[in-house]
């Protein structure tokens, strides 16, 4: 395997560990927050709606855009890690 091929391999195997976190942070909030935990959280209020509904209907399409940022974030430093980038 060529030096160029391992530098592919650790960038892919990288990346996916990432998307993995990232998606796992997403359904944690998506689905543990709007639906799992919707009792618990429906003691606090946010805006005047239960933080529960808030989460299920707002909640988790802000943090989804806030992950992708934070995706391109981490994906611009990992491209100057392994030289991949412009």
């Amino acid at each position: 395997m060529s030096d160029k091929q391992k530098h592919a391999t650790a960038y892919w195997k990288e990346n996916v560990k990432y998307l993995f976190i990232l998606q796992a942070i997403w359904f944690v909030v998506s689905f543990g927050c709007g639906i799992l935990f919707r009792e618990e959280l429906n003691q606090f209020k946010l805006g005047g709606f239960k933080l529960g509904f808030w989460f299920a209907q707002q909640g988790s399409i802000y943090v989804f855009v806030v992950l992708i940022f934070v995706y391109v974030r981490i994906m611009n430093k990992l491209d100057k890690k392994y030289g991949f980038d412009e």
